[in-house]
């Protein structure tokens, strides 16, 4: 079956291995397993939430299952974002939490993310091990269900998110609009932003199981730009599936990306005096343009892997107090351990009520440089060194860049996919050279 652990948890498509009934509750039972070894002292329970998916509880169920089965009681806070565990957890009676989602991928996935008890993604000597015990146990996990309804969930998180909201400051009357994906977002934000006194559009908020991120949220913001514009909203935001990444629109109707989110509100808090380090933490998918901005600023990148584990490393490495990726998922350390959508929107509001400016005013600094993503799918993650001919091309463009640009090939730790990315000056050449890099790899039938 091949390592279960991507960049982002376990993954595929609900019903197979290693998302199949059986399977999850081999993971369950391997979970626990390691869960009472590594976390001796702590009570048998684990806290989970799901998204929107109909995958979910026929899934959350076998994964009590197999806790059930190594001693452990399944505590269910039932659909809520995935930052919701790590929000909760240190305030409560257990040894992990755990996350249904597949995050911004198509209904018929789903997936299992999983926190240690302060509120972090587990390690990965963690994942090593409970990835042994799943695949090396040949024989059935017999049910042993030891689900418990957990209902106070959601009102504690809404709670932790509405006291992130700083005092004093108003968003009375201020018009936005929010993209729920049809996703967990749609339990929590639209209620959340009335009650701080904004002026709320939802849209994609009737989650029916098989609609989640259809044509919506942070992968297609196109309807939140149009309802901004249309709507005279001074911001608009779309979470993905699970919520623990936010896309923004701003008040013309541009899309902006986690990168203009960082430089926001590194300014912010640059100003205010809190910005440990003078360091902000980011991934090698990040613009060059955000980091010029940064340096402009007298702020140092901290460049991590992709993925926000790696981003919390990367702070945690450089003492830097915020840090994030294009894809949304930006890191306040000072609240949380991991990325949360909701909690970004609110960051970036806090700015706009308290600075009285708008988004686009705020990211002038930056000059965005042309990126080319081209997504190949492939069949096997084949060493890029051993594709015929891949290894030279490279080079060779490369060298045509110099200081002017980049690439970046990686493999996707979510998705039979690799990402063929190159940043330049040139939009009409780093596209062709992007093309060409695409077109050597299907040639090769990797």
């Amino acid at each position: 079956m091949g390592r279960l652990f991507g960049t982002d948890g376990v993954r595929g498509l609900a019903g197979r291995p290693p998302l199949s009934v059986d399977f999850v509750r081999r993971l369950g039972w391997a979970t626990g397993r390691v869960l009472a070894a590594h976390e001796p002292g702590r009570p048998r329970a684990v806290l989970a939430v799901r998204d929107t998916r109909a995958s979910g509880p026929p899934l959350l169920s076998a994964l009590a299952d197999g806790l059930g089965a190594a001693g452990y009681a399944l505590l269910d806070g039932g659909v809520l974002p995935t930052p919701a565990v790590a929000a909760l957890l240190p305030d409560l009676p257990v040894a992990a939490g755990a996350v249904l989602s597949a995050s911004h991928n198509p209904a018929p996935y789903n997936g299992i993310k999983l926190f240690n008890p302060r509120g972090m993604k587990i390690d990965d000597a963690w994942e090593d091990a409970i990835e042994r015990l799943a695949l090396d146990q040949e024989s059935a996990i017999a049910p042993a269900p030891r689900l418990k309804p957990f209902p106070a969930a959601r009102a504690r998180y809404a709670e932790f998110l509405f006291n992130v909201w700083p005092r004093g400051v108003s968003l009375r009357d201020f018009p936005i609009v929010l993209d729920c994906a049809h996703g967990a977002a749609s339990t929590v934000a639209p209620a959340l932003f009335r009650r701080l006194g904004a002026r709320v559009t939802v849209l994609s908020a009737a989650p029916n199981g098989r609609n989640i991120n259809r044509g919506c949220g942070a992968l297609h913001p196109e309807a939140l730009a149009r309802a901004v514009r249309r709507h005279g909203a001074r911001l608009g935001v779309a979470f993905d599936g699970d919520a623990d990444r936010a896309i923004f629109v701003d008040e013309t109707g541009r899309v902006r990306d986690g990168d203009a989110v960082l430089l926001v509100t590194a300014r912010a808090l640059q100003a205010r005096g809190r910005l440990r380090a003078d360091a902000v933490a980011v991934t090698v998918m990040t613009n060059l343009g955000l980091i010029r901005a940064l340096e402009a600023l007298g702020l140092r990148a901290e460049v991590t892997p992709v993925g926000d584990k790696h981003v919390w490393r990367g702070m945690v490495k450089s003492g830097a107090l915020l840090g994030g990726e294009p894809s949304g998922h930006v890191i306040f350390r000072e609240f949380l351990p991991t990325g949360d959508g909701i909690l970004t929107a609110l960051q970036v509001l806090a700015v706009l009520a308290e600075t009285g400016r708008s988004f686009s005013a705020l990211t002038s600094l930056a000059v965005e440089y042309p990126q080319a993503l081209v997504n190949v799918t492939v069949k096997e993650r084949v060493p890029l060194e051993k594709i015929p001919g891949f290894p030279a091309a490279v080079a060779a463009i490369e060298k045509s860049l110099g200081a002017t640009g980049r690439t970046l090939i990686r493999y996707s730790g979510t998705e039979p996919l690799l990402r063929v990315m190159i940043e330049g000056p040139d939009r009409a050449l780093i596209t062709a050279h992007a093309e060409r890099l695409a077109s050597i790899v299907k040639a090769a039938g990797v």
